[in-house]
């Protein structure tokens, strides 16, 4: 079995990683169209639930097969990356916030951008994307498959512990500002999504041009 520290490693690293800018910012575009709390809650924890499926999977295939995600199937998981946050941010610049619309006549985009398999979708692309690699990385340095899948688990439950209490915090923070200004948070959502979109043209920059 592997060192504790190795395995510490994976969750501090799982921590790390949702703090990500791009998780989260894309998980922004979401809270800020719906501030409960136990639904923002919801939210990271499907994100880091989609996030883990997709490392376990590819780290599965990397222990029993050495399976090694080729660079061009790496740069093509950024590019989805990048096309999902442009996605999320002009869905969220463009569409209402449910409370201000009865449910029954809330528009799709809008029903899209609050469903809870949209955050779990976002966090199935990110596990391939990003700093993921580098908890796919550390599994060579673990001499054990158990160790190695412990590994891995332990890097998931920390992405989504991150995650949620990341996801918690922006609620609270924008029901404290609502309770004290109704347009305020339509602002935030609006920059938000702004926000979103240049993050998403920053990264296809950075894969199509920098790379």
């Amino acid at each position: 079995m592997s060192s504790l520290s190795t395995l510490l490693l994976g969750l501090a690293l799982g921590l790390r990683h949702a703090t990500d800018p791009d998780h989260v910012v894309a998980m922004g575009t979401i809270v800020t169209r719906d501030h409960h709390v136990r639904r923002a809650v919801s939210t990271g924890m499907f994100w880091g639930i989609g996030h883990t499926m997709t490392v376990l999977a590819v780290g599965l295939l990397m222990l029993l097969g050495g399976v090694r995600v080729p660079e061009r199937a790496a740069a093509a998981m950024e590019l989805l990356v990048a096309a999902m946050l442009v996605t999320l941010g002009i869905v969220a610049v463009r569409s209402r916030r449910p409370a201000e619309c009865g449910a029954e006549r809330s528009r799709l985009p809008e029903k899209l951008l609050v469903s809870p398999l949209r955050p779990l979708v976002v966090g199935i692309v990110h596990g391939l994307a990003g700093s993921a690699a580098t908890a796919l990385l550390a599994l060579a340095t673990i001499p054990d498959a158990r160790g190695a899948l412990l590994y891995l688990l332990l890097f998931g439950l920390g992405t989504v512990l991150g995650m949620a209490t990341i996801t918690a915090l922006l609620a609270m923070s924008l029901r404290w500002v609502g309770s004290r200004s109704a347009r305020v948070p339509v602002w935030i959502a609006r920059v938000s999504g702004s926000v979103s979109v240049g993050a998403g043209i920053l990264v296809a920059v950075r894969v199509l041009v920098l790379r």
